[in-house]
């Protein structure tokens, strides 16, 4: 499955927080308790939670317009709302920094926020033309770098890895064509040399730049990166009981979160990446599902909003194994 991007607008618009209802039902926030929102966006979830307990919740994001936006929750929940800005694969230094050793719970929202998607200057949607650039922290390497300086192979690669994209050789080909004649600077100018691989016809519900477009987001962004760290953090950061709660959006993110759940719930043999087999599986289960398969939006939700289509929400309550290393924690990822 690919990102929606294909339906975002121009402008901003108002975010409707996926699943809410069911990631409240798996987070349980209570009253004292600590919790995490690891993708803080425009705050839905952290405000749901807030007001379920008299709990306190730390929103973490990287993007810095949203931890602007995050003033407004300092002053409406003072005492009980803190903002720390950054990566949420570093929430475990982010959290040390602010004094903060063990949680109750931890949310993730691994989907891009419909405020990034409907502002035309973030250049992650393709719909209205803007600047190329896609960069959640708005720092660092753009997605015009990318598609102006990667050799035609690295293009491929990461349009079929992160896109999951058949014809990614042909869209590398043609970018690199396309460039040796003008810089691909704006999001209509690389959509276009798309279409021209893979043209658009009638009936076709998904726009046949998408793929590609989630590709270059996934790799200017380390999502998949961002993902693996702050799975490894959770079992350290989770008290005896807390609770890891994560909804994703496409099956590249869901593949790598239902893989390292099952291996640490003990439910499906986990390699570490440092450890010999036969060590790695005698390790307690730090993790204890109750919902094997995840869940899936209801069909009222997704008449309502079409972004909840592709979500899927899984969730483990921590056990009271101790760690035995921080390389028992990596799970099955090579």
């Amino acid at each position: 499955m690919t990102d929606t991007l294909h339906n975002a607008a121009s402008t901003p618009a108002r975010h409707i927080p996926v699943m809410l209802a069911e990631v409240l039902a798996c987070l349980a926030p209570k009253d004292g308790g600590v919790y995490v929102d690891g993708t803080f966006g425009a705050g839905g979830y952290t405000r749901a939670i807030l007001e379920s307990a008299n709990c306190t919740v730390y929103g973490i994001d990287r993007d810095p317009e949203a931890i602007a936006r995050a003033q407004a929750f300092t002053r409406d929940f003072a005492g009980r709302f803190h903002a720390l800005h950054g990566c949420f694969g570093d929430a475990a230094h982010l959290l040390a920094g602010a004094g903060v050793e063990n949680i109750d719970g931890f949310v993730l929202d691994l989907g891009v926020s419909s405020i990034q998607l409907g502002t035309a200057a973030r250049g992650f949607s393709f719909q209205h033309d803007g600047p190329l650039d896609m960069r959640m922290s708005l720092s660092g390497e753009s997605a015009a770098d990318v598609v102006n300086t990667a050799d035609e192979k690295e293009l491929a690669d990461i349009i079929y890895t992160y896109g999951e994209e058949r014809a990614a050789r042909r869209i590398a080909k043609a970018i690199v064509e396309a460039r040796r004649e003008k810089p691909i600077e704006t999001t209509a100018a690389l959509a276009a040399i798309i279409h021209r691989v893979l043209p658009m016809h009638g009936g076709m519900k998904t726009d046949t730049a998408t793929r590609s477009f989630q590709a270059l987001r996934i790799h200017i962004n380390d999502e998949m990166g961002e993902i693996d760290r702050a799975l490894d953090a959770a079992p350290a950061l989770l008290k005896d009981g807390g609770r890891l709660v994560v909804v994703s959006f496409h099956s590249l993110e869901d593949w790598r979160v239902k893989t390292y759940l099952r291996a640490q719930s003990g439910e499906q043999a986990g390699t570490s990446r440092h450890l010999p087999p036969d060590m790695s599986a005698k390790a307690a289960p730090v993790f204890k599902l109750e919902k094997r398969n995840g869940l899936a939006p209801s069909d009222a939700e997704t008449a309502a909003n079409p972004r909840a289509r592709s979500a899927r929400l899984r969730y483990a309550i921590r056990t009271d194994a101790p760690l035995q290393s921080a390389a028992c924690r990596a799970g099955g990822r090579a």
